[in-house]
């Protein structure tokens, strides 16, 4: 049983920070790849970010040099640092486990509840 348990969310001013958090737990974490991806009321859920279990990694256009996304496998946990963020960047964002190092939607198999990322302007 695979589960994923995304922290970190919240309010913040448009040119703020915040850092998401995602334990997973129940598999091999160090030897897959976990992604974020988000989802926008009205819109489809989209990737944000993914990196693979040797570190590799692609991003969003729309996050590229803003967003970072790592990984610490003695905890189990992944992390997306968010900074300059825009207030086209609200939205819901989950964490996805078991995968491939993509972006497009249904590419992984496991994911988290969410956490709520609304940036004011």
């Amino acid at each position: 049983q695979v589960q994923l348990a995304e922290t970190g969310g919240g309010l913040v001013h448009a040119g703020g920070s915040l850092r998401l958090s995602c334990v997973v737990s129940g598999r091999a974490f160090a030897s897959s790849c976990v992604a974020w991806y988000r989802q926008a009321p009205g819109k489809e859920r989209e990737g944000v970010a993914v990196i693979d279990a040797f570190g590799n990694t692609r991003y969003a256009d729309s996050v590229k040099g803003r967003f970072t996304i790592s990984r610490d496998n003695a905890k189990n946990t992944l992390y997306l640092q968010m900074n300059s963020l825009k207030t086209e960047d609200t939205a819901m964002y989950y964490c996805a486990a078991f995968g491939s190092l993509s972006l497009a939607p249904g590419s992984f198999r496991y994911w988290g509840q969410g956490t709520q990322v609304t940036v004011s302007s």
